[in-house]
């Protein structure tokens, strides 16, 4: 007999990229998620994320995310500094009932290749409700700054092992903007 988390387990992850947007103060870019962002969106605290999203088919991973970073916060690439790399790609997967409807239910959840940048432009810059000038949708309606220890408590409980792996990867970039 086959059941719908067999099925589930068959199906393959989402490639995508995630941003850790790290400000001179040490404090790393969330924001909030709007309602129509998507299924995984729930109320209460953990409405609040990295920037993220997928990896157009033959599209780099860097230049993905660099891509969704603007897209999402309206922070141009030439606003921020490479600061790291986790070599790794942490996965998660999606509950099932959110399985079935993100993505047309093609995917389990995502693996993402998780980039840090300092950021170097002022924060007028960022702007959450009208991403990329407007020309793209806002999937935040709200944004500030948060300490690195408190992200997992900050993102959707089954995303919590993807975002410890990012906190223990680049904890020690807080400090960027003192060093030469």
């Amino acid at each position: 007999m086959t059941t719908d988390s067999d099925s589930d387990a068959a199906l393959p992850y989402r490639p995508c990229v995630g941003v850790a947007l790290i400000a001179p103060s040490g404090g790393v870019f969330v924001g909030r998620r709007t309602k129509e962002a998507g299924p995984e969106h729930v109320a209460g605290p953990y409405m609040w994320q990295m920037p993220q999203g997928g990896i157009d088919p033959g599209e780099d991973p860097r230049v993905a995310a660099l891509r969704e970073l603007y897209e999402e916060t309206n922070v141009p690439p030439d606003a921020v500094r490479p600061l790291g790399e986790i070599p790794d790609w942490l996965s998660y997967d999606l509950p099932p009932a959110v399985a079935k409807q993100a993505w047309k239910g093609r995917y389990r959840g995502q693996t993402q290749k998780w980039f840090a940048y300092g950021f170097l432009g002022s924060e007028n810059l960022i702007d959450v409700l009208s991403p990329g000038g407007g020309a793209h949708k806002a999937e935040f309606d709200a944004w500030r700054w948060a300490r690195f220890s408190e992200l997992p408590d900050l993102i959707v409980p089954f995303k919590r092992p993807a975002y410890e792996g990012v906190v223990a990867a680049f904890a020690g970039l807080e400090s960027w903007a003192s060093r030469p």
